[in-house]
């Protein structure tokens, strides 16, 4: 009998240790989370998005992975510029609610709300590449990060140490792309907590400018015509008054440019410069590719060629980096189980309108590239036309990861996109922008906000900084290189119908036929921006006194 209640008695013990057994492997078994982005990878440079560069081939490796996914073709960012991007991204808010409006914005660890938010659900977090928000990233559990836009070749690396941020660093050699892959692939390999999930930030500086590639690609192109838009020579009836001055009259200072338009501040100024070019190609030789004798298209031609030839020799070096970084996950029995997300920190201008860098609210500026893989849950061959903005990825990310986004966070999770391709009823169905920095650091971009359905864009420039110049107690950072945020700008209003003007060449704000549909989408964009608390009121009156005079123009 005793024998009996005794096997009795250890069957029981067997299976309560199994189902503890059980329990912990799923909870081990949580998704990892491997958000990827590169700096300036604008959706042109890309097979997926269709666009004239497709028949390069330019990301046969992202390519594949975003067909083993879900492919979002309406992904806009909220400021298109570096640091406000990445802050929106972490604590999922605008720019006025996280406080990042231009490029010396910084978010304290107590506002990285992503990461918190991901450590509260049992992740390890790590951030590796590019960072750009100045302050620590304390949240993370590791980091390896670039000082400021850090450097292309031979790179230095901020760690965690014994000394207070910033003053821990590595020095590493070789090319950025390669180092911040080899970090990345050390962490998982040795230094993670295996017995945790781990969201890893995986953050390239490529492609940003000035377009140094490892010099391995230096012939990678070389002998390729690279199509042109052909806005880059005909601009139509694309901008207004506040991008181009009366009469044409601001032509050569505002927007810089693929051409000598912009006079200040032109590609051809640094792509025919040795300086620029000799770390990654000692064996370029300037008088060899393009004379001083030359007609005008011809430079823009030469140009236009060299400019793409280097920015998609970075977008070469990030596709085959990613193929490194997911061989390995496939090696160490990782790739399945984890959901890879890759974007771009915004859109980028690759000749459109004649224009170079982002800033803008013209499409190729404004979109981001954005898809997702994880078989479990993401049907492959996936592709949707939902609105999403950068603002929506963290609170989606921590819905992934089996969280919810805390109040603070104004953006939205897209979970249920991801997992059936369908837009919820009451999803958005348009999305917010404001550029704040005006006529910064020679691109003389002119500040401006509006609105993006799928159909229609309504742009609004108000023309001013957002410190009161004119005050004589303001102070702002008058020694900033390029700077004009003194110098106000004419007041328009742009209006594209992208269903019949994808390119964006006719502001139609002036055209009877869309008087209504303009008058509907300013009362969408006063309500978006008093929901956002976007607002200029009490806070920028210099500014709303703009708005209140020329709403109704």
């Amino acid at each position: 009998m005793l024998k009996k209640v005794f096997c009795f008695s250890l069957l029981i013990v067997v299976a309560i240790s199994c189902k503890e057994k059980v329990e912990t492997s799923t909870e081990i078994k949580k998704p990892n989370i491997i958000y990827i982005m590169a700096d300036d990878h604008t959706s042109q440079a890309f097979g997926i998005y269709g666009s004239r560069l497709a028949s390069l081939n330019p990301t046969p490796n992202l390519d594949k992975i975003a067909n083993e996914g879900i492919i979002f073709d309406n992904c806009f960012v909220t400021n298109s510029i570096c640091t406000p991007s990445r802050a929106t991204m972490i604590t999922g808010q605008y720019s006025q609610a996280n406080g990042v409006l231009d490029l010396e914005g910084h978010v304290p660890p107590e506002r990285q709300y992503l990461p918190q938010e991901m450590k509260k659900l049992g992740y390890e977090a790590a951030v590796v590449g590019k960072w750009h928000l100045e302050d620590e990233p304390a949240v993370f559990d590791y980091y390896a990060v670039l000082p400021g836009q850090g450097k292309y070749h031979n790179p230095e690396f901020i760690v965690q140490g014994e000394q207070e941020w910033p003053k821990n660093r590595i020095q590493t050699k070789g090319h950025s792309s390669d180092n911040i892959t080899d970090l990345t692939i050390a962490w998982l390999k040795d230094k993670r907590n295996k017995d945790k999930p781990f969201f890893l930030m995986h953050h390239y500086k490529a492609p940003h400018d000035d377009f140094e590639y490892a010099p391995r690609y230096k012939d990678y192109l070389e002998n390729t015509y690279i199509p042109e838009p052909a806005s880059l020579y005909e601009n139509g009836n694309n901008g207004s008054i506040a991008t181009r001055g009366a009469n044409d009259s601001l032509l050569r200072v505002i927007g810089s440019s693929v051409s000598k338009r912009n006079i200040v501040r032109g590609m051809g100024m640094r792509i025919w410069s040795n300086e620029f070019t000799k770390i990654s190609n000692p064996e370029f030789n300037v008088s060899n590719a393009i004379s001083l004798d030359i007609s005008d298209k011809e430079y823009t031609h030469k140009t236009y060629q060299e400019y793409l030839k280097r920015y998609l020799r970075c977008v070469k070096g990030v596709d085959d980096n990613v193929a490194r970084l997911v061989k390995f996950l496939k090696e160490e029995g990782l790739y399945d189980n984890t959901i890879i997300v890759y974007t771009g920190d915004q859109g980028f201008m690759l000749g459109e309108h004649d224009y170079i860098d982002k800033r803008w609210m013209y499409d190729e500026s404004m979109r981001m590239p954005f898809f997702v893989r994880y078989p479990e849950k993401i049907k492959a061959g996936t592709r949707t036309d939902a609105i999403i903005n950068n603002a929506d990825f963290a609170p989606t990310l921590i819905d992934l990861a089996g969280g919810k986004a805390p109040k603070q966070m104004q953006g939205h999770s897209f979970k249920t996109i991801l997992e059936t391709g369908k837009e919820p009823k009451d999803w958005q169905q348009s999305t917010y922008y404001r550029y704040w920095m005006h006529m910064a650091h020679a691109h003389a971009n002119p500040a401006h906000f509006g609105i993006r359905t799928k159909q229609y864009k309504l742009i609004f420039f108000y023309g001013k900084y957002w410190v009161d110049t004119k005050d004589p107690n303001a102070t702002w950072n008058k020694k900033s290189w390029g700077n004009k945020f003194e110098m106000d700008t004419p007041v328009a209003w742009e209006f594209y119908d992208l269903s019949k003007d994808p390119k964006e060449m006719n502001n139609a704000y002036n055209d009877p036929a869309y008087k209504d549909i303009i008058k509907e989408l300013k009362q969408q964009l006063k309500e978006k921006r008093k929901s956002l608390n976007e607002e200029d009121g009490s806070k920028f009156p210099h500014i709303q006194k703009v708005i209140d005079e020329h709403w109704n123009d």
